[in-house]
């Protein structure tokens, strides 16, 4: 048996190598005009062909997806429509070339976008996370609940809007913080638009004394609003009595005042109130506790710190 099977591999190397020389006896009896002719002009062809359709393929898609980024931008005034749109056209369209520029090579096409489509709903049943990103992100930029620029409240995080991607939501906090959110939890969750209307109203409760004169308090309060040049004549500001709370009476106070100037307004406001409340002998109560001791018990006490 080991003698056949030995005999065997001689008889494969010995027809490997009449193979070999068979194909270097074939080449170099070829003609080189013949190898041009059916080998490098042919094949060469189609790759310059198809590198040509590449990349003159990729310029157009570049360019015609940024046309359609600045079509959206016109009609909607909207620069995260047209970050969206810029991104989603370019990348189908370069999707396109690559399967023209292979087709050019002579590769079959239409198995190519069979393959693709499995890959892609093999991709999409694992990446269901992100496909819903996707998706919310394509209703939040058809409902606009925000523009770039706008101060929101989402997610749990609040911020000034720089960017809406294709999956995340890019937020530049007050302290300069950059908070990338998933358009599908911005989308889940509450939006609150601080810059959506151009009047806030701003709300403050100021604690008074009860020994205090509670109507100069409220005379000093409106005087300041009136007196502040941020505050808005109408609506008019609000000044009542809110509550007669345990330790003070809460005054509330509704001012209106421009979006753009609420916080310069929210702390004016809330230093003024504290000096003119000095000025005029006003006191603002702190949380205090009172005890009071019988006498029988304070008698019992000082004993037993005299001991």
């Amino acid at each position: 048996m080991a003698a056949e099977e030995q005999a065997k591999e001689v008889a494969q190397q010995v027809d490997v190598v009449a193979e070999t020389s068979k194909v270097i006896d074939k080449v170099s009896n070829m003609d080189l005009n013949a190898v041009l002719h059916d080998w490098v002009i042919p094949y060469g062809t189609k790759i310059l062909l198809a590198i040509a359709i590449f990349v003159i393929g990729k310029m157009l898609a570049r360019g015609i997806s940024k046309l359609l980024g600045k079509a959206a931008l016109a009609s909607t005034k909207d620069e995260m429509l047209q970050s969206f749109v810029t991104s989603i056209s370019y990348f189908l369209f370069l999707l396109i070339v690559v399967i023209a520029s292979l087709s050019q090579l002579g590769i079959n096409t239409s198995s190519l976008v069979a393959l693709i489509g499995a890959a892609g709903l093999a991709i999409g049943l694992s990446l269901q996370n992100s496909l819903q990103n996707f998706a919310s992100g394509v209703m939040l930029l058809i409902f606009k609940p925000f523009r770039k620029g706008d101060l929101i409240e989402t997610g749990g995080m609040t911020g000034v809007v720089e960017e809406m991607g294709l999956l995340v939501l890019e937020l530049r906090t007050g302290d300069n913080k950059t908070v990338l959110i998933p358009n599908g939890k911005v989308f889940s969750d509450s939006i609150v638009n601080y810059s959506d209307n151009k009047t806030r109203r701003i709300d403050f409760t100021f604690d008074v004394s009860y020994e205090s004169n509670l109507k100069e308090a409220k005379d000093v309060v409106a005087r300041i609003l009136a007196d502040n040049e941020l505050v808005l004549k109408h609506p008019a500001p609000i000044v009542a009595v809110g509550a007669l709370a345990a330790n003070c009476v809460q005054l509330v106070v509704r001012p209106w005042v421009k979006t753009a100037d609420y916080w310069t307004a929210y702390w004016g406001i809330t230093e003024s109130v504290k000096l003119e409340f000095d000025k005029a002998g006003i006191v603002i109560p702190y949380n205090q506790m009172d005890i009071h001791i019988s006498g029988n018990t304070a008698s019992e006490l000082n004993n037993e710190l005299n001991k």
